[in-house]
């Protein structure tokens, strides 16, 4: 009876072994009969990803399309939400989500991330008026401050965190936020490095704070992927590589983050 234990004991192992090489591909071989990779993105977050018209443009949607070509498929992109964005990847909703994602533990438990880029901190975006009202956080950490934020994300989890005696606010729409600071709606969204100096660049009213100290230290944002298919995985953190040494990361990224 024990040597038959032993016996159910090792098939039991090298069956689960088994399971998840027999179906490792599954999510690669899809995408390679099909020639299509799907591409989430809330689309709402400059100058990553942007909806613009029927499609979408920034930093992350050239850096997936450069992906693509190299596997030698399309991009199908699909609208999500930061809310949702996990639960969307969970249940195959997509292949990848780009778009400004920041990189953390939460996500790295239930997700897998290609290489960081984008080194980034949390900073403030402001009206130019009130640029010399906000020099540490606990000016912005008062009651007489209205802080708008955009639900599901880091900088929502930031907002909850250490902004409890401000006047906090949620609006759905990220890339709206801004007008509403510099039409007075407003005083202060807090985001990343990037999204706030793309604003304050181009609406004068507006100005980004903290950008030399920022409120948190360096961070970096990442696709994200599920973790359903080895081989997928391997494919594409290959094709990152590829690109990477090829110097095509550093050109989108002197496009879009300089």
């Amino acid at each position: 009876m024990p040597k038959l234990k032993h016996l159910l004991s090792a098939l039991l192992v090298a069956t689960c072994a088994l399971g998840p090489a027999a179906g490792a591909a599954e999510r690669l071989d899809k995408i390679m009969d099909t020639k299509v990779l799907r591409v989430g993105t809330p689309g709402d977050y400059r100058p990553f990803a942007i909806r613009q018209g029927d499609g979408y443009a920034g930093h992350d949607i050239d850096t997936i399309e450069a992906l693509a070509k190299e596997l030698g498929v399309k991009v199908q992109y699909v609208p999500t939400s930061w809310p949702n964005l996990l639960k969307d990847l969970q249940s195959n909703q997509f292949d990848v989500a780009v778009g400004g994602i920041t990189r953390n533990p939460a996500r790295l438990r239930v997700a897998a991330m290609l290489p960081g880029y984008a080194p980034f901190g949390k900073v403030a975006l402001v009206r130019a008026a009130d640029k010399d009202r906000f020099k540490s956080m606990q000016d912005l950490n008062q009651p007489g401050v209205r802080v708008i934020k955009n639900p599901g994300g880091t900088n929502e989890a930031f907002v909850l965190q250490n902004l409890g005696a401000a006047q906090i606010s949620t609006h759905d729409k990220n890339a709206e936020i801004p007008a509403l600071i510099a039409g007075g709606k407003g005083d202060v969204m807090i985001t990343e490095t990037y999204e706030a100096l793309h604003y304050a660049k181009t609406d004068p009213r507006l100005a980004a704070v903290f950008i030399d100290a920022p409120l948190t230290p360096t961070n970096y944002l990442g696709f994200l992927l599920p973790v359903d298919d080895a081989d997928y995985l391997r494919e594409m953190g290959f094709a990152w590589d590829l690109l990477d040494k090829r110097g095509t990361l550093k050109a989108i990224d002197d496009k879009w983050l300089k």
